[in-house]
């Protein structure tokens, strides 16, 4: 009966694996054909060992192409997003987690709706309103700047703009930071911060010296989730910006796609695997914080 029982389990553990091997393998095939597709001189639709070797795709992207620009406009504003949803989910989270107010639970769930709720069915309203505001900035910014409304515009507007689109990206991904780290707040014990009190730390000390050491792995949860979101949105940067110089990777990715001529899927696999790296870079770097956070966070 044991040895029934020992086959069973030998059988169902090969079963499972075999299941597995077979998944991963068809996950990992889009990868395998955009780097080989990247890499190749005559890169087809269809995956193929490369005819010859060369870097040439790499180097269109970033010579003949606007790949640059691409690659900061992204970096600059997923980043500025990011820092500006770990600071206020920090805060936000530490103030959720101490607080005893009637309205926290109600709160924390409406926060919650808004990710909930699609992107989409919101676009037009989110555009209506950050028009509006652009409309108003520019009255406001006319006369300061003058002839060089534009180039401000650029930096500060809401439509068309760094700003709009950082304060979206950083919106849309705020309700999961705000819930991450007051969960990661709930887990810190209160005595580090009473011990702090007890030897004369003010706020602003007991924050920087106490709270930020303990949350580093809760911020680095929240602030991967932040980076891998808004690096990875198409939609936003699409409907928020029109002008050439503000374009992402996502966009240039979509209008080489989009182009009368044949489709260059090599020079398409090149910007691909350009737009994979700092998402890997950043999950690489976060992933220790990761694994810490929801392991248990701080133990008592």
């Amino acid at each position: 009966m044991a040895e029934v029982r020992t086959t069973r389990t030998v059988l169902t553990s090969v079963a499972a694996y075999a299941t597995l091997i077979v998944i991963s393998i068809f996950c990992l095939l889009p990868f395998i054909w955009m780097a080989l597709a990247s890499v190749d001189s005559n890169a087809k639709l269809f995956l193929k060992w490369p005819d010859s070797w060369t870097f040439d795709n790499y180097l269109r992207v970033f010579n003949k192409e606007d790949g640059y620009r691409w690659f900061a406009n992204s970096l600059f504003t997923v980043t500025s997003a990011t820092i500006l949803v770990i600071i206020i989910s920090g805060l936000g989270g530490y103030a959720l987690s101490r607080s005893r107010a009637w309205w926290k639970q109600p709160f924390l769930y409406a926060v919650l709706l808004i990710r909930v709720l699609p992107s989409t069915a919101l676009l037009v309203p989110l555009y209506k309103i950050l028009l509006g505001l652009n409309n108003f900035e520019s009255t406001l910014l006319r006369p300061i700047f003058g002839e060089n409304i534009r180039q401000a515009m650029r930096l500060f507007g809401f439509i068309d703009g760094y700003l709009g689109l950082i304060i979206v990206l950083a919106t849309g991904q705020l309700p999961l930071a705000l819930w991450i780290m007051k969960v990661f707040f709930d887990g810190v014990p209160k005595d580090y911060e009473e011990a702090a009190i007890l030897d004369g730390a003010t706020l602003v000390q007991r924050i920087r010296r106490v709270l930020i050491p303990l949350a580093l792995s809760g911020l680095a949860a929240a602030g991967l989730f932040t980076f891998m979101s808004a690096w990875g949105d198409f939609l936003l940067p699409l409907i928020l910006l029109s002008s050439p110089e503000l374009q992402t990777l996502p966009l240039g990715l979509f209008r080489a796609f989009l182009r009368v001529n044949e489709i260059d899927y090599g020079l398409l696999a090149a910007i691909a695997v350009v737009y994979l790296i700092p998402a890997i870079i950043a999950f690489s770097f976060a992933r220790r914080f990761l694994v810490q956070t929801f392991s248990g966070g701080v133990k008592g």
